[in-house]
Formats: C-alpha cells, structure tokens, sequence
C-alpha cells in the first residue's frame, strides 16, 4: 500500500476543490478528506472541522512545487502545542515557537 501524506489542510471546501481539481489536471491523484464533517462546525472539536488534501508520498514534491508556482496562499494552521492559529507561510508557531506540525505526517 502506498504512503499518502497531507498535501494541504484548511477549512475552505470551495478552495480545497479547486486545488483537487488543478493537481489532478496535472497528473497528481487526490484524495479529500473530511468534507463530510464541515457541517459539524461548533459540535466538534477544531482539529476535526479540516478539510484536507492528501497525495501519495512520491508526488508530494511535485505537488507542491505546482501549488507554489501558482502562488497559492496556504491555508492558516492551529499549533498542537499552544493552539494558536498561524499564517499558512509560518513554519513556526509565532506564539510559542514550536515548529509546524501536521500530526497526519508522522
């Protein structure tokens, strides 16, 4: 079975549909996950309200570089530490400096 990794992760249905549809024109299958718990918002917990885009390990790359030449602005993400919300451009949390950390990753 292959490695999947989250390509992206934001809160935007309508914007995670348009990077599906843009990576999968380019050859990069996607998978969306937790569309289907949008509609929870303010009965779950933060960390499962997320829309996320995720790309098998050996297409991250190129993944990424396509999303970065289109200079797509990266959604916000929440610190598993502090719980602060950062810009999606932060590789460190601004309130606490612990560093970014998609827990789908490890």
């Amino acid at each position: 079975m292959e490695q999947r990794k989250v390509l992206l992760a934001g809160g935007n249905l309508l914007q995670a549909h348009t990077w599906k549809g843009l990576l999968e024109t380019s050859g990069i299958e996607v998978d969306l996950k937790g569309e289907a718990l949008i509609g929870g918002v303010g009965g779950l917990p933060i960390e499962m309200q997320t829309v996320e885009l995720w790309v098998a390990d050996n297409q991250l790359a190129a993944a990424q570089t396509l999303l970065d030449a289109l200079d797509i602005e990266q959604p916000q993400w929440q610190c598993v530490q502090c719980h602060e919300i950062n810009e999606g451009s932060f590789e460190l949390c601004w309130q606490c400096s612990s560093q970014r950390s998609e827990m789908h990753n490890e």
